[in-house]
């Protein structure tokens, strides 16, 4: 796993926007489209406002959720509701490039067999994403995949619902859609991630995180979480 240290998260947010840009040209060039899935919390916020100033094939684009919480439509706890005023309402996705988890459903399981059968339909049998953004949590989760939780050991399923985490259910793609996916990108900042970012590094699979395959990922990370590194 490759790691790029940077002087702060302004500096982690560009450089992140950046490599995803070009890896949806390249992918737009290549295939005809580029399937993108992002994790919620505040980490990607700035790498989504910058994102929306990049050079992006935006009709060539499919935009997933790697997790979501059980909320309400608008819900400030929604990964949805940041992801668009950070990103949506200021780039041209028609409505069915943007794919938001269906959480509020009634029924959950169900709704998280449609999500999968969506990616299926633009990421192929099985589901093959060209870029996932994960983030790292000072507990070792990612995604929402949370220690502990059953949802850890779902192997038949690529999106399925964990339990209640920090006030709210959630739904969340699983390892095997994770571990297929072409490129993994991690986006890691501040110093309460400094401990876990070092156990991802060296492949701690006792943790969540480290659970998700490393010779196709890219940790961006600013001097707060590595501080041993010197910044690029």
């Amino acid at each position: 796993m490759e790691t790029e240290v940077l002087a702060d998260a302004e500096a982690v947010a560009r450089r992140a926007a950046a490599i995803v840009a070009a890896a949806a040209r390249e992918a737009v060039a290549a295939r005809g489209r580029f399937v993108l899935a992002v994790s919620g919390g505040h980490t990607p916020w700035l790498m989504l406002r910058a994102l929306a100033g990049e050079d992006v094939p935006w009709a060539g684009l499919h935009l997933f959720q790697v997790d979501e919480r059980v909320a309400p439509a608008g819900d400030p706890d929604r990964n949805w509701t940041h992801l668009s005023e950070s990103l949506l309402d200021h780039v041209s996705l028609r409505p069915d490039q943007a794919h938001a988890m269906p959480v509020e459903s009634p029924d959950l399981a169900a709704a998280a067999a449609r999500y999968a059968q969506t990616l299926g339909e633009i990421a192929g049998q099985p589901p093959v994403l060209d870029l996932v953004h994960l983030g790292l949590g000072p507990d070792g989760h990612t995604a929402s995949l949370v220690p502990g939780d059953p949802v850890l050991d779902v192997s038949d399923a690529d999106v399925a619902l964990a339990g209640v985490y920090q006030g709210r259910r959630r739904m969340t793609l699983t390892y095997p859609v994770l571990n297929r996916a072409r490129r993994v990108l991690w986006v890691v900042t501040g110093s309460e991630k400094a401990g876990m970012l070092g156990r991802l590094s060296a492949g701690d699979t006792s943790i969540p995180a480290g659970r998700v395959r490393q010779d196709r990922a890219l940790v961006l990370t600013d001097r707060a979480a590595a501080p041993q590194t010197t910044p690029t």
